[in-house]
């Protein structure tokens, strides 16, 4: 089977620090993959990578078997790779309708156009409520998003990347800032999302990311040490020794 997302020898250097040293990473089709790592181990600045907002000093990023290392990041959405931020990124003053029905405008390539009252248009607002009831948000639509909870927020986004109609996922600590329960009810999400999508999550959450992935790869000081199923990254000596035995 051939990789939705080919990562090949990727490298970035920032001054005298090697956040991506010579970085490989499929993701295939179907999968969820996800990538662990200690606090300062470049898994961010790996996705801000693929996702087209940092450019690499050296390798290849293909998806879907095109080369897109040189695209910027409104082409890598269009071409169906949809992020979500480990702060979330939302319009605090829309209602959630209105917040996924702008997703859906920008997906359709009218962009952002405020104006135009992009909640109000059945053919934008059907497929966000559509969104909506995906993640179990469709009965909080017409609230303000600075009134939702924290966790709502993330689902939120999570909606906003799905009304993007994406074949790829980019989640960058979906939990984060996240109490158990609201902790438990996204991983409930992202699990009834793996049939349709492929995933590439970041996360610090071991619960969720050994319920969650098939495969688990492991980042340190910019190098992959270890890519395998869950329990075989679970018990891995190297593994344990760099990060999961010293987790706080």
């Amino acid at each position: 089977m051939t990789p939705i997302l080919s990562v090949n020898n990727l490298y970035k250097r920032f001054s005298g620090l090697v956040a991506t040293n010579d970085l490989s990473l499929n993701v295939m089709p179907g999968e969820t993959h996800a990538l662990i790592g200690p606090n300062g181990a470049g898994k961010t600045t790996l996705i801000a990578q693929l996702q087209g907002e940092l450019a690499p000093d050296s390798g290849t990023i293909s998806f879907k078997g095109r080369d897109i290392t040189q695209e910027p990041p409104h082409r890598r959405s269009q071409l169906g790779m949809a992020r979500s931020f480990q702060i979330t990124s939302i319009f605090p003053q829309f209602t959630a309708l209105a917040n996924v029905s702008l997703a859906v405008q920008a997906q359709q390539g009218h962009g952002f156009k405020f104006w135009r009252d992009a909640w109000r248009d059945p053919a934008l607002n059907g497929p966000a409520m559509e969104a909506l009831a995906t993640i179990g948000l469709d009965h909080r639509a017409q609230i303000v998003a600075e009134d939702l909870s924290h966790g709502e927020r993330r689902q939120l986004e999570l909606a906003m990347a799905l009304a993007m109609k994406p074949s790829l996922l980019l989640l960058d600590e979906p939990m984060a800032g996240m109490g158990r329960q609201d902790g438990q009810r996204m991983t409930r999400i992202l699990s009834g999302l793996k049939k349709d999508y492929a995933i590439l999550i970041v996360e610090h959450d071991m619960d969720a990311v050994f319920a969650l992935a098939d495969r688990v790869s492991v980042l340190v000081a910019g190098s992959m040490i270890a890519t395998g199923e869950p329990q075989s990254i679970r018990t891995d000596a190297a593994v344990k020794a760099a990060y999961l035995g010293h987790r706080s």
